[in-house]
């Protein structure tokens, strides 16, 4: 028997902060210059590079890559963005037992930084912290409209972008089990692979791969092979780049 030891969800998430990186997540009051929620973000997906974080956001991850085509840019933005929110509800619910309400509405989006610096948390309104609030709160609210949007604008496949969402799940659970099992703290483990398990059945991810103990192996591919000197990822469908036999035999 596993013993859950849960803390308060505080205002600030402090318990998140020995995660680092994609956990983090600054909170209270209003953000410093206009950044906009990603509810705005989400609704208004225009064609204008500028004009909209989003695209904003897909033309800065083509350029800092090098990547060949805008719908490879798109794919690993979309990934990131869902990593981080996994990452943060994921790692509250294994820690608090709760969740903060990421509505839309109360996330703002620095497209321009990395995490822990692009997320913004207006207000920490504590939520249940079981699979169903999860799914409500990051695979309904955001990665629904995050993918139309994307899908709107790009020529990228709805599958791919459902596959990123649970590789970014299963990432998230797997730092989480790192973390938790160099600490000591088998129920962190424990309630964090549980979690993931239940949210990969869910019919939006159900099928996009197979989650055995921490391990995960995708059945679609994100694209970064594809941008210059990117490889296959740990639990990319395919174990080299699609072609680098070819290659390699016709070089």
């Amino acid at each position: 028997m596993v013993l859950l030891l849960f803390v308060d969800l505080d205002p600030e998430l402090a318990a998140l902060r020995p995660l680092g990186g994609f956990f983090v997540l600054r909170t209270g009051g209003v953000p410093p210059g206009p950044l906009p929620t990603l509810a705005r973000t989400y609704e208004n997906p225009v064609s204008e590079v500028y004009g909209n974080s989003l695209t904003f956001r897909v033309h800065v991850v083509a350029e800092r890559l090098r990547a060949p085509e805008l719908r490879i840019a798109a794919s690993i933005a979309q990934q990131a963005l869902a990593a981080r929110l996994w990452s943060v509800a994921l790692g509250c619910a294994a820690l608090y037992g709760r969740i903060p309400d990421l509505d839309p509405r109360l996330l703002h989006w620095d497209a321009d930084r990395s995490a822990p610096d692009d997320l913004w948390l207006a207000e920490v309104r504590p939520l249940p912290g079981d699979a169903h609030a999860l799914a409500d709160a990051v695979l309904h609210a955001h990665l629904e409209p995050l993918n139309a949007a994307l899908v709107a604008r790009h020529r990228i496949a709805t599958g791919l972008l459902w596959g990123n969402a649970a590789s970014a799940l299963a990432g998230a659970a797997r730092e989480l089990d790192r973390w938790a099992r160099a600490r000591g703290r088998r129920d962190v483990a424990t309630r964090a692979r549980a979690l993931t398990a239940e949210l990969l059945a869910h019919p939006l991810l159900a099928g996009t791969g197979t989650f055995t103990g921490s391990s995960f192996r995708r059945r679609s591919c994100c694209l970064y092979y594809r941008i210059p000197g990117g490889g296959v990822c740990g639990d990319c469908c395919f174990t080299q780049p699609p072609g680098s036999s070819r290659n390699a035999a016709s070089g």
